[in-house]
């Protein structure tokens, strides 16, 4: 009777082991902490002149685990079209520039419907 039991538990293991590298091969595996197969790329923001942004912040954001957090606090962030955010995912943190002058609240709401949390928020001098 344990020996069956093992066996049939060896076998699910291995059909297990093989439907996920066949997903893997196909693209369709949920690999990263995300949920998504794909990199999710930054996008580009269309003023990068720095001396257009006056005000820096540092953004202490939780939540993040890969690059594809990274880039996607950096597009909500970004979304506002007068901010440019570079995320340093090892401190979890977002440097931001803006063109005005923002509050907490503003990336509170950046954020809201993501699964990031603002932790602490800094103005900095540029």
């Amino acid at each position: 009777m344990a020996a069956k039991l093992i066996i049939i538990v060896g076998v699910l293991m291995i059909v297990f082991a093989v439907y996920g590298t066949v997903q893997k091969v196909r693209g369709k595996a949920k690999s990263s902490c995300c949920g998504s197969a794909e990199s999710v790329l930054p996008k580009r923001v269309e003023d990068t002149d720095r001396s257009h942004y006056p005000f820096k912040y540092y953004v202490s954001i939780d939540g993040m685990m890969c690059s594809n957090c990274a880039a996607n606090v950096e597009n909500a962030i970004n979304a506002s079209g007068d901010t440019w955010a570079h995320v340093n995912l090892g401190r979890h943190r977002a440097e931001v520039l803006a063109k005005k002058e923002k509050t907490e609240e503003d990336f509170v709401k950046a954020l809201k419907g993501t699964n990031y949390k603002v932790t602490g928020f800094e103005q900095v001098e540029g």
